[in-house]
């Protein structure tokens, strides 16, 4: 005869696998919909999940952004988002799945998810203390929304209790998913309504009362496979650390120049507009540029020189370093004595190849210095110049081990033929890149195998701080053989065949092409 104690005991109740993964789904995607939401307002890096990401971006290794950089180029940033995406998503899924039961570790994942968002903003140097309300917001609606969904979903025993109802908990989950997406729409344009591009569109054309002297003809050797002299807008390389380009308006902007000065002196973006305006030709060049790499790009700037500003400020000799601060907190220290120098062309820059800066290379108003690696003298977006010592403040990517002088160094590239190269045995073509910004370019050598070096014809010289063209014709045999160009600049000195990593002032070494001849 059965009786009550023999009946076997209840199977404890859980979620099914798709209901729990719902749940962390949703509540993610409301936590991300109202951080992005109030982020409109208070700032729009101040949305968690563009916070974190930066946070990912300013303490990754030097060895992980090095490989970004050459790996990934431009796609950097996206692969980034994508990548913190699908952690996310994971993170979420884990949280549902371990809820199934009891939605206590749901939520302790929640708010240590939400808890790494606060703590990224709250870090940054650019957002105040109002911008916590984003990260905050977001916690709280990502805690409350796994909380409701997962009591609707697994209701807690009562009399009469009638258990699951999936068409109510459905109801909800497409409420917060519409909801979820709908406040992301709003913190989107809330956020981006300050558009630079209207600004820079209404500052209108730039006329320069000192014009750089005309190109020669034969500035670049682009018909026999060189780069054009000036490289276009658009194909200029851009390496920063800005996750989401700022959108600064000329009428917001404004240049502080402080520290150890005589007297602290702040330039509007008209202030600078209205100066009479200088143009000059630079070459930009990364200082994570690998030999033969394609980060170094050559403009016509436009803007006033900045020993002119510094001479308003009344910088005080025993300052040692430009301390210079972009809008998106980066920061850049320049060794003061080169700014300040008059022969060196340092520049506040507001325009580029004929139009105002494009709001990805700085816009309003940059910083040019020629001659230094970009990471020590050419801060985009710039709003403060701080003249101090160097023992005084460390700038972004000093304290991450890079050097803290950092003069360009000589070198020199083959652009065609490109890497391993079939070709046509005979007389062979090569065409290239030769650099030594504020020094210039004396001579350029090519060889084949470990024949001796022939030297190559080079393009006419534009200044000393612009990059120099060269071509050769080289009688290659049929068969497999290497390529290799050296230059030598106008101070004497021959770039050494000996390899360096750009960690922490810049790469050195020979570059090469295989030429596989038929």
């Amino acid at each position: 005869m059965s009786t009550l104690q023999d009946a076997p005991p209840e199977a404890p109740r859980r979620l099914s696998l798709p209901v729990a993964t719902l749940i962390g789904l949703l509540a993610l995607a409301a936590a991300l919909g109202v951080g992005h939401l109030i982020a409109g307002f208070v700032g729009y890096t101040a949305s968690p999940f563009i916070a974190v990401a930066n946070y990912v971006i300013d303490h990754s290794p030097t060895a992980v952004v090095k490989w970004a950089e050459r790996t990934l180029g431009t796609w950097d940033k996206p692969v980034l988002k994508l990548g913190l995406g699908v952690v996310l998503v994971l993170f979420a899924l884990v949280a549902g799945q371990l809820s199934r039961r009891t939605p206590r570790a749901g939520q302790v994942l929640v708010v240590v998810l939400g808890a790494a968002g606060v703590a990224a903003v709250y870090v940054r140097s650019d957002l105040g203390q109002v911008s916590l309300l984003a990260p905050v917001a977001a916690l709280v609606a990502g805690l409350a929304v796994f909380t409701f969904l997962h009591r609707l979903a697994l209701p807690v025993d009562v009399v009469g209790e009638r258990g699951f109802d999936r068409r109510k908990f459905l109801r909800a989950g497409v409420g917060v998913a519409a909801g979820s997406g709908i406040a992301a729409v709003v913190g989107q344009v809330a956020g981006t309504s300050k558009n630079a591009e209207d600004s820079r569109a209404a500052v209108g054309p730039l006329v320069p009362a000192r014009t750089a002297p005309p190109l020669p003809a034969d500035a670049d050797f682009a018909k026999l496979g060189s780069p054009p002299f000036l490289t276009p807008n658009a194909d200029f390389y851009r390496i920063d650390t800005a996750l989401v380009v700022p959108q600064i308006r000329t009428e917001d902007w404004s240049l502080k120049i402080h520290g150890m000065v005589d007297r602290e002196v702040t330039f509007s973006y008209a202030d600078i507009r209205n100066r009479p305006l200088v143009e000059r030709r630079v070459t930009l060049t990364c200082v994570s540029n690998e030999v033969g790499g394609p980060l170094i790009s050559n403009a016509t700037w436009l803007g006033v020189d900045l020993v002119d500003l510094l001479d308003e400020a009344g910088v005080r000799p025993d300052a040692e370093q430009m301390f210079a601060t972009s809008v998106d907190g980066w920061t850049c220290g320049t060794p003061a004595n080169v700014a300040l120098d008059p022969d060196r062309g340092a520049m506040l820059a507001i325009g580029m190849n004929g139009e105002p800066l494009p709001v990805e290379h700085g816009f309003p108003a940059r910083i040019v210095i020629p001659g230094l690696y970009g990471y020590v003298s050419a801060t985009k977006w710039v709003e403060s110049l701080e003249f101090t010592r160097w023992d005084a403040r460390q700038a972004y990517w000093l304290s991450r081990g890079w050097a803290e002088q950092a003069p360009i160094k000589t070198e020199s590239r083959i652009d065609t033929p490109h890497g391993f190269a079939g070709v046509t045995a005979g007389k062979v073509r090569l065409a290239g890149t030769a650099w030594a910004q504020h020094t210039g370019i004396a001579k350029v050598e090519v060889r084949l195998d470990q024949g001796p070096w022939q030297p190559a014809t080079l393009a006419a010289e534009v200044s000393k701080d612009t990059w120099r063209m060269w071509w050769i014709e080289l009688d290659v045999p049929k068969g497999t053989h290497q390529a290799s160009v050296r230059a030598t600049d106008q101070d004497g000195y021959t770039q050494t065949e000996n390899r360096a990593d750009p960690v922490p002032d810049g790469a050195t070494g020979w570059h090469s092409v295989t030429l596989d001849a038929r």
